[in-house]
């Protein structure tokens, strides 16, 4: 009798197996994470979707917008003294957080000691799941620079705010006082003054702070009052030539289209629009419906977009 052993792979068909399982897995892979974005992408329209709704409900309450952020202008100081607290502190009740809302106290300013446990709620509606910013982060004054490519800084913290997404639009100009948009400072628009049309006007923009290496941070409850937003990324990556520029709190809650770059320009300042998908970011029109606007869109129609009153006239095709 003659007994035959079992034959196993030879080494060559094993490599032979190993490679077609790795070009394979080649192929899935971008399939896996193209339906895996898909999905965050999805979540990210109903986000603004939930926040179009809620300032819905709030103008049919309230007759009109909440405030881009409530601030009074200190005219010895030469500075805002606050409160800070922006719109989407002000919409939380729609949202469905108004024990959240409840604990607020709206006469004192954001970093009053009294409102420390409001500002380690981080809310999931307010965060783009494709991005990956900081649960909080530390609102600061002070000052940064380079100097033989290393960075430098003399500042003191202010309070840590909760992260977020998504920033009120206050038009072309830096944001702040008697924006061209829906939101700004102390503001009180009401549909009826957003003649450009509710589905021709955006209120709400994506923004990313990994897009541009660290800058654009965000947060949900307003404009933290003597708080500065800073874009410090050393070359190559900083369009400043690594120069710092600093900007206002009132760009931690809203967001503008003006200096000639159109949402995700990796050029755009510290305070626009940006997001971690592809080139452009989503928007949320006054009537409710999310768009997703490419770098590529034409200027001129962009900062169309982000006026209420203007009677631009552009083609819908962009």
């Amino acid at each position: 009798m003659v007994c035959r052993g079992r034959r196993g792979f030879t080494l060559i068909e094993l490599l032979v197996v190993i490679a077609i399982i790795g070009v394979l897995v080649g192929l899935l892979l971008p399939a896996v994470q193209s339906a895996r974005e898909q999905a965050r992408r999805s979540t990210c329209v109903n986000n603004l979707k939930q926040i179009g709704l809620a300032l819905a409900n709030y103008a049919l309450s309230h007759e009109g917008l909440p405030s881009g952020y409530v601030a009074t202008w200190d005219n010895y100081l030469q500075k805002e003294i606050g409160p800070g607290w922006g719109w989407a502190s002000m919409i939380l009740p729609e949202m469905e957080q108004g024990p959240l809302f409840n604990a607020i106290n709206f006469q004192t300013q954001i970093q009053s000691p009294g409102n420390s446990t409001v500002l380690v709620n981080r809310l999931a509606v307010q965060l783009c799941p494709t991005d990956t910013a900081s649960p909080t982060w530390q609102a600061v004054n002070g000052v940064r620079w380079f100097y033989s490519g290393v960075l430098y800084s003399n500042e003191y913290p202010i309070c840590a705010v909760p992260g977020s997404n998504y920033v009120g639009v206050f038009g072309v100009g830096e944001p702040g006082v008697d924006g061209d948009g829906v939101f700004f400072r102390n503001s009180f628009v009401r549909y009826v003054d957003i003649t450009d049309g509710l589905s021709n006007t955006v209120s709400v923009g994506e923004r990313s702070v990994n897009m541009r290496a660290g800058r654009g941070d965000a947060t949900w409850v307003g404009s933290v009052p003597g708080a500065q937003l800073w874009s410090c990324v050393p070359d190559p990556y900083d369009p400043d030539g690594g120069v710092c520029r600093h900007e206002d709190g009132s760009g931690m809650i809203l967001g503008h289209t003006g200096e000639g770059h159109g949402p995700g320009d990796p050029y755009g300042d510290v305070n626009q629009f940006s997001s971690r998908h592809d080139r452009g970011a989503h928007f949320l029109y006054c009537d409710g419906h999310v768009r997703f606007l490419k770098t590529s869109i034409n200027y001129p129609t962009y900062k169309a977009l982000s006026t209420r009153a203007m009677g631009e006239v552009f083609s819908h095709d962009y």
